[in-house]
């Protein structure tokens, strides 16, 4: 290896909570991906205007075919077989006995025992040759470790007097009136799964006729419910349900894929690069804190966020439900990603209290260390973006940043005392978190394209501009999610505030934001 170089970005921790397990059988067959920079640099944010068509993306802006020939050509030395090229999204699957795979990239790996489960897992950094060294920007798939957990908290039993329906909610945040006819919406799921009765159950509930929700399978995962309402069952059938009782005529299409960064970014490629569905909002309610990610991995899934922005695609996030540790253990504050992407919309967490279709007061969710509270803080990995260069990020403590990524940008209702009705494997219940948030502005978002006869898509720059010059937010003022607190304008608790959505249509309808 002495003519490999040290891949930037992808040194891998020992597994935590976990005993050694023996090798992994050495002849086994393994798929990896490796992802590739752009041919050209991509327009930064203030460039960003009419949305690309995926021909022009690809033109533009994706994988160099000088770069697949060279990756195909090193594959090839070392008895390696590639399975798929993929030049919008920028990636070559690559497979082969493990023992071929892993002296190729210079991977220690070893079966880590985590309860029940024994993992492939790696550590240490990976190798390249130095004629891939700038053109890859991650190389995923030999770890399986689970990257992302879901953001929602279940209290089983029938509605509560101060919980709401997502019809309620879009009338108290005064949505527009739409169904969001002509929308699709992607949602990103890493586990469980979902019942069709329990949809038909909730829909005849709410009073809506049937809602199109399609099941897609990436990397073998599929629909499948585990038949337990604390499992995955219960975000997947949140975000269904929170998304299509707010946009019932919009097409959800779940896109399941396995709990690890090489599933998740498939499966957030697939949705992004979609010529079947072309989903115009992306809504992910699975995530981790960044110092649980490789650095490879947020770079190579801030591209992918970066290529729905251009596509004019929006991609709403969860921002976490552990307060401003998100369930670190180290004494210091981190944010949640994929959340922390300057792509991403991120979605922080209230507690609500409403009489009728009217507010009666809104307060950052905080239940405590045991009840959960919303995530936000300072991302230490992106770079303050120019949408934040008038509001007050802090400086993020423990990096180089001067400052960075403020998260969240938006929020909406997460407390489960005041969360959200649903229904999941048969049982009535009510859930929070900020797993809510997400689907809920991806319902918001596909009422407005439907208002404005075009995809929203990246609208970061709008929402911290005009929109909430126009009063588009219910500023959220009081209150903590542990390290920061809430103030008046943008903070690390509730970000620019919860959704005046007709102020919000109305604003985005003024010349400046057409």
């Amino acid at each position: 290896m002495s003519s490999h170089v040290i891949l930037r970005g992808s040194y891998r921790e020992c597994l935590r909570d976990s005993t050694p397990a023996g090798q992994p059988p050495l002849d086994q067959g393994v798929q990896i991906t490796v992802v590739l920079r752009r041919r050209a640099v991509a327009p930064a944010e203030e460039a960003i205007s009419d949305p690309l068509s995926r021909p022009d993306l690809v033109e533009a802006h994706g994988a160099d075919p000088a770069d697949i020939a060279v990756v195909k050509t090193f594959a090839a030395s070392h008895g390696l077989t590639v399975d798929e090229v993929n030049l919008a999204a920028r990636f070559v699957k690559i497979s082969g006995p493990l023992s071929d795979i892993a002296r190729a990239f210079g991977a220690d790996l070893e079966l880590r025992q985590v309860g029940s489960r024994t993992l492939r897992t790696r550590q240490g950094s990976l190798r390249v040759p130095s004629t891939l060294h700038e053109r890859v920007v991650a190389v995923l798939g030999f770890d399986h470790r689970p990257v992302a957990t879901t953001h929602h908290k279940l209290q089983l039993g029938a509605k509560r007097p101060s919980s709401f329906t997502p019809p309620e909610l879009a009338k108290i945040y005064a949505f527009p009136s739409g169904t969001g006819r002509n929308q699709t919406i992607a949602l990103i799921e890493l586990g469980g799964g979902y019942n069709a009765t329990d949809l038909e159950a909730y829909w005849s509930q709410l009073g809506l006729g049937p809602v199109s929700v399609t099941a897609v399978s990436v990397g073998g995962a599929q629909n499948t419910p585990e038949g337990d309402p604390d499992s995955a069952d219960g975000e997947v059938a949140l975000d269904v349900e929170v998304a299509g009782g707010i946009a019932p005529d919009a097409r959800i299409v779940v896109y399941f894929a396995p709990n690890t960064d090489q599933g998740f970014l498939d499966a957030i490629n697939s949705a992004i690069h979609d010529e079947v569905y072309k989903p115009s909002i992306i809504s992910i309610s699975w995530g981790a804190a960044e110092s649980e990610w490789t650095p490879q991995a947020m770079n190579a899934f801030n591209s992918a966020f970066h290529d729905a922005a251009l596509l004019g695609i929006t991609v709403c996030a969860a921002a976490g439900d552990n307060g401003s540790s998100d369930g670190e253990q180290d004494g210091h504050s981190h944010v949640d990603f994929p959340a922390s992407s300057p792509w991403v919309l991120a979605c922080g967490g209230t507690r609500l209290v409403a009489r009728g279709d009217a507010r009666q007061s809104e307060t950052v969710w905080n239940d405590g260390t045991t009840g959960g509270a919303t995530g936000g803080g300072v991302s230490s990995h992106f770079s303050k973006p120019g949408y934040q260069s008038a509001v007050n990020v802090p400086k993020p403590a423990g990096t180089v940043n001067p400052t960075g990524r403020g998260v969240p940008d938006v929020a909406g209702v997460a407390d489960p005392e005041t969360g959200y009705a649903v229904i999941v494997d048969g049982q009535e219940g009510v859930v929070g978190g900020t797993s809510a948030v997400a689907p809920l502005w991806a319902g918001f978002v596909a009422l407005c394209n439907e208002q404005l006869g075009k995809n929203l898509g990246w609208v970061h720059q709008k929402l911290y501009g005009t929109v909430s010059e126009y009063g588009g937010f219910h500023d959220i003022t009081s209150g903590n999610n542990g390290t920061y607190t809430a103030r008046i304008g943008w903070d690390p608790c509730t970000g620019l505030g919860t959704p005046n959505g007709q102020a919000i249509l109305q604003a985005l309808k003024t010349p400046q934001n057409k």
